[in-house]
């Protein structure tokens, strides 16, 4: 796999997870979403740009697992692959868990057992990491880190409250912030390892 590489050499490696469980829906009750063909190739494809090890799609429901895995076999293996390789690419990052402890725990059979989770929400808390903190640790800290994303209505306090790190909010101008996770995971990516301007 690929290291994060930056002008001081390698720094922590970096994973995405996405995840359909635990999250909220809407009025506030726990839930698993349904896994959606969209999140799979673009959140796969942003991770391969910016250099990430690995893209993890995590839910409890054996169902959602099966298709997201046929739908990755169907760009990794034979006309898929054949016909798109920067798909399969992508691709080959994406490991699909049932639990956000299965990534946790592939992630540093793979690359060490040091790792720390960030979780992030479009509400924050009053001690969240900045972008340009966690972008600096990311350079200069030997561990490696797990940025957690929710879909629905976002990840449970159960998840925030034992994550090593929440990243602070991504807002605009004005009051709204409601982004779909390809976008916010997009957006959060750059900041932490794009050009700085």
């Amino acid at each position: 796999m690929e290291e994060f590489k930056t002008e001081h050499g390698t720094g922590a490696k970096l994973a995405i997870a996405l995840l359909h469980y635990p999250v909220y829906d809407k009025n506030s009750r726990i839930v698993a979403t349904a896994v959606t063909n969209f999140d799979l190739h673009d959140i796969a494809r942003l991770a391969k740009t910016y250099g990430l090890v690995r893209y993890y799609v995590v839910t409890p429901l054996p169902e959602q697992r099966e298709l997201a895995l046929r739908i990755s076999r169907h760009w990794q293996q034979g006309w898929g692959a054949d016909y798109n390789p920067k798909r399969k690419a992508a691709l080959d990052l994406m490991t699909v868990t049932e639990t956000l402890d299965d990534a946790l725990s592939d992630m540093k059979s793979e690359f060490g057992d040091s790792v720390r989770t960030v979780a992030t929400g479009a509400k924050g808390t009053p001690n969240s990491v900045t972008y340009k903190e966690l972008s600096r640790l990311l350079k200069t800290d030997g561990t490696n880190y797990l940025l957690l994303l929710g879909t629905g209505w976002g990840l449970t306090e159960t998840v925030l409250d034992s994550s090593d790190y929440v990243l602070a909010p991504i807002t605009g101008p004005g009051d709204y912030n409601h982004l779909s996770v390809r976008s916010a995971a997009s957006i959060m990516i750059d900041r932490l390892l794009g050009e700085q301007v």
